[in-house]
């Protein structure tokens, strides 16, 4: 498909009227929609008191912490967006979309549930002048882009808010044969991390929380993908948010300790690729 092609394809899909996106979504997809509005809007967010924003935010801090698989996703980033329609798959606002479009794709999308989300990503690749760039709002599980459209994908800490049986046949629907996915989501095993979700519940939705995802996901991922490169991250390294002085020595650790089976489990964070077979 021409990418003239994919772009007038998408002017459709922004001609849905906000009545008809609103009737189109089940009630677990309009609670997300109000909780990722709520979260994103930027004006709001910059008058809540301290302790709405602690209540709300406070995971914030550990996300400091996470430079070791930050990296290694904007290095995937780069290798795999350059002249490739690049998707950023429930983008938020945009980060992981406008890295791509500043590391040479084609063209680089962005869709998200969240109306809200989708103008703050244009206003930031509006502000940094990149052209490569297009946001949209659509449904994660029938993004109604065309089959075989997006030559790499990016589903960064997203498909624990998704049925998956739903978005994996769409993510495999949309993806050109030979097309690459990278997952970076949170991991479901250790305790501690297991406990501060369930003390911190205003941080994320109902169904969030019951579907951080597991091995056993990988287990189902494999009916749809081939499954590669599974890399643990932050065994011990979110403590340095409350440390910070020994966040490089627990970076350091990690790389050691992520190696080692069952220890590795433990992590906070596991990103993973897929691949439609083809080309």
């Amino acid at each position: 498909m021409k990418t003239s092609d994919l772009l007038k394809h998408i002017d459709e899909i922004e001609r849905i009227t906000d009545l008809e996106w609103i009737h189109s979504l089940d009630d677990r997809k309009k609670k997300e929609l109000e909780f990722h509005d709520k979260h994103r809007d930027l004006k709001s967010n910059e008058v809540i008191s301290k302790d709405t924003f602690d209540e709300l935010y406070g995971n914030k801090k550990f996300y400091k912490t996470v430079k070791l698989s930050n990296d290694y996703v904007l290095g995937w980033i780069k290798k795999n967006a350059k002249d490739k329609i690049f998707l950023d798959y429930a983008c938020g606002n945009g980060s992981n979309a406008l890295y791509a479009a500043e590391s040479g794709a084609n063209l680089s999308l962005g869709l998200d549930i969240s109306k809200i989300s989708v103008e703050n990503s244009k206003n930031e690749a509006q502000a940094k002048n990149l052209k490569n760039t297009r946001f949209f709002q659509a449904d994660a599980e029938n993004t109604k882009l065309p089959d075989n459209s997006v030559d790499t994908i990016i589903c960064s800490d997203m498909l624990h808010h998704l049925d998956l049986s739903y978005a994996l046949p769409e993510l495999r629907r949309i993806l050109k044969p030979g097309g690459k996915i990278l997952a970076v989501e949170a991991l479901d095993y250790n305790p501690a991390i297991k406990l501060y979700r369930y003390l911190t519940p205003d941080m994320r939705t109902e169904w969030e929380k019951a579907h951080i995802l597991s091995l056993k996901d990988i287990k189902f991922t494999r009916r749809f993908f081939e499954v590669d490169n599974i890399k643990f991250w932050h065994v011990t390294s979110y403590a340095g948010a409350f440390f910070p002085k020994i966040l490089p020595f627990l970076n350091r650790l990690d790389q050691f300790i992520t190696k080692i089976p069952l220890i590795r489990l433990m992590a906070w964070i596991f990103t993973f690729e897929l691949k439609k077979p083809g080309n």
